[in-house]
């Protein structure tokens, strides 16, 4: 970086020593809970991607553009002459029509689903600038959808992160090795659960910019970031590609945007050119050099020397050498799976709202049933259920360990009660994968008690003092958003409703006994409306039964008012 850093000191010599002084506070700035390992490799901790590629990255830490934004500002000034105004640093302050609506509606978006995460589309188009140059300058149809594949290189291990193949090539038409794909160049493992349709077309393509764009846009704002917040922010940037460098090369652009930006037409987009490999960054597959023909050997004619002597012709060259067949590559543990067996899953069953007790827990195999380790296996999240892992995803990815057993993150249940399936599949392998039914229930009370001592009486075609208020728990918690039923019953042992004694009023005043469709607040409390008497004395049950078993018979005093005599 300092090259780039240098290079751009001796265009501007006018403004060397600020510049300078930037450049010096952006070098030194270091990201709170970044660490660097032996390597020098930058690390944040145990955080990772839900895809357990093992690099923590959206991008599989592969190439980016590291060039810098101008030390102009792109804020507008006036044009000499014309008293309009232009944007300084024109160029690189342009951004593609195309490209800038799908950064500005991924922010909107975001705006409504996660308004917590503060995320700004200046983040995604910094982003976009140095992952793939706003897609190749905007080389996109008029659905957003780049005119070729923008692939990273292969994640061989050669010079960036190694991770074989998850998708059989779907995405990124590599069935050895993955490769970032898109503009915003998720890898495929990540894709698979972060992917996200920005333009309702109905599909998730990495190469779409309005999806890439919204897809990177949640995955900045998992883990209930607030972009807002500067280490939540580096935490986020650095979780998409893990190197202080890109960090500090994204900061750098974000703020260049904020200062200003305008829109420049699809395609006519400025390219930049310096890689953090030297390379040229994200690019399309490269077609393969036909390969060259050989040509024929020479051979030697007989020649005559004076006198009528010949010489013999020289012997033929040797045959080329035969090139000895590639070294098998060995087998990565991924291939020496046979199946998948359950690791102790225990019944998954929590109530409406509540985080499932118990986990999903598989092991990998060989087929002689000794376990594997350091094998990727997904669990997704199927059937009709709001129902999530912790941290709101759908799908996660978990690194067998050393006993080959893989633990699903905490299941989180939704609002929908019902059944759903959590399944178990080995990314990289065709092996049978293992469902899971979860079952989320009804909240329920085992528990009920009035939050009054106070004795409820009336008079004959009078009206109560006071309401019926209880409270609920479950095992001996607040017991919210419990349903429950209120009834006047005509005794202990008969839960049949009462056609006499105590009522109360519907909306149209009219005489109800029942009242159905009551729930607890948050507090566990349920506060019943005010209870009115007929002409009929004694003394009546009022009944409260909920989802759970939970009741509680509380009585009604009707009596004549009593007088005395002077």
């Amino acid at each position: 970086m300092a090259a780039h850093f240098g290079r751009r000191l001796r265009r501007g010599a006018t403004t060397t020593a600020v510049a300078a002084a930037a450049v010096a506070a952006l070098a030194a700035s270091q990201a709170p809970g970044v660490t660097t390992d032996d390597q020098g490799r930058q690390t944040t901790g145990s955080e990772a991607t839900p895809d357990g590629n093992g690099d923590g990255s959206a991008t599989g830490n592969g190439r980016y553009y590291t060039d810098l934004p101008p030390l102009d500002s792109p804020t507008a000034s006036p044009s000499p002459g014309t008293g309009s105004t232009t944007p300084a640093g024109t160029a690189e302050a342009g951004i593609p029509a195309t490209v800038l609506d799908a950064y500005k509606k991924a922010e909107t978006e975001l705006r409504s689903s996660k308004p917590g995460c503060n995320l700004p589309w200046q983040l995604l188009a910094a982003i976009g600038k140095v992952e793939s140059g706003q897609a190749r300058g905007g080389r996109v149809d008029a659905n957003g959808t780049t005119y070729s594949k923008i692939l990273g290189p292969k994640l061989d291990g050669n010079g960036f992160a190694l991770i074989a193949d998850t998708d059989n090539g779907a995405y990124d038409g590599d069935s050895a090795y993955d490769r970032a794909v898109g503009p915003m160049q998720f890898i495929p493992s990540t894709w698979e659960w972060a992917g996200r349709d920005g333009n309702g077309d109905g599909a998730k393509n990495p190469n779409n910019i309005y999806d890439a764009a919204l897809a990177a846009g949640h995955y900045l704002c998992r883990l209930d970031r607030d972009l807002s917040v500067q280490s939540e922010l580096n935490k986020a940037i650095l979780g998409y590609n893990n190197s202080q460098e890109y960090l500090n090369t994204v900061l750098s652009w974000l703020e260049y945007y904020r200062k200003g930006t305008h829109e420049v037409p699809d395609g006519t987009g400025s390219l930049p050119s310096h890689s953090n490999d030297d390379g040229q960054g994200a690019s399309p597959s490269p077609s393969p050099s036909p390969p060259k023909t050989p040509k024929p050997p020479k051979t030697t004619k007989p020649s005559t020397k004076p006198g009528g002597g010949s010489t013999s012709p020289s012997p033929p060259p040797s045959p080329p050498s035969t090139p000895k067949p590639p070294s098998p590559t060995p087998p990565t543990p991924t291939d020496t799976v046979d199946h998948l067996e359950d690791a102790g899953t225990a019944k998954l069953t929590a109530t409406a709202g509540d985080t499932f007790d118990q986990k999903v827990a598989v092991r990998t195999e060989t087929k002689a049933g000794k376990a594997v380790a350091k094998v990727r296996v997904r669990f997704t999240i199927v059937g009709d259920t709001d129902a999530t892992f912790t941290g709101g995803e759908t799908v996660a990815t978990i690194v067998t360990n050393s006993a080959g057993k893989a633990t699903a993150p905490a299941l989180v249940a939704g609002q929908k009660t019902g059944d759903f399936t959590v399944r178990a599949t080995v990314v990289g392998r065709s092996v049978t994968g293992l469902d899971y039914t979860a079952t989320v229930t009804e909240p329920q009370a085992d528990t009920l008690a009035r939050t009054s001592a106070t004795e409820l009486t009336c008079v004959p075609g009078g009206e109560f003092a006071g309401q019926v208020e209880v409270k609920a728990t479950y095992k001996n918690a607040v017991a919210d958003g419990v349903a429950a039923t209120a009834t006047i019953v005509k005794s202990a042992d008969d839960a049949t409703e009462n056609d006499k004694g105590p009522y109360f009023k519907d909306a149209d005043g009219k005489t109800v006994r029942t009242l159905k469709d009551l729930k607890t607040d948050a507090n566990g409390l349920l506060k019943l409306p005010k209870l009115y008497a007929d002409d009929t004395t004694g003394t009546f049950l009022l009944r409260i039964d909920t989802t759970g078993g939970a009741t509680l018979t509380v009585e009604l005093k009707v009596a004549a008012a009593t007088t005395t005599t002077p």
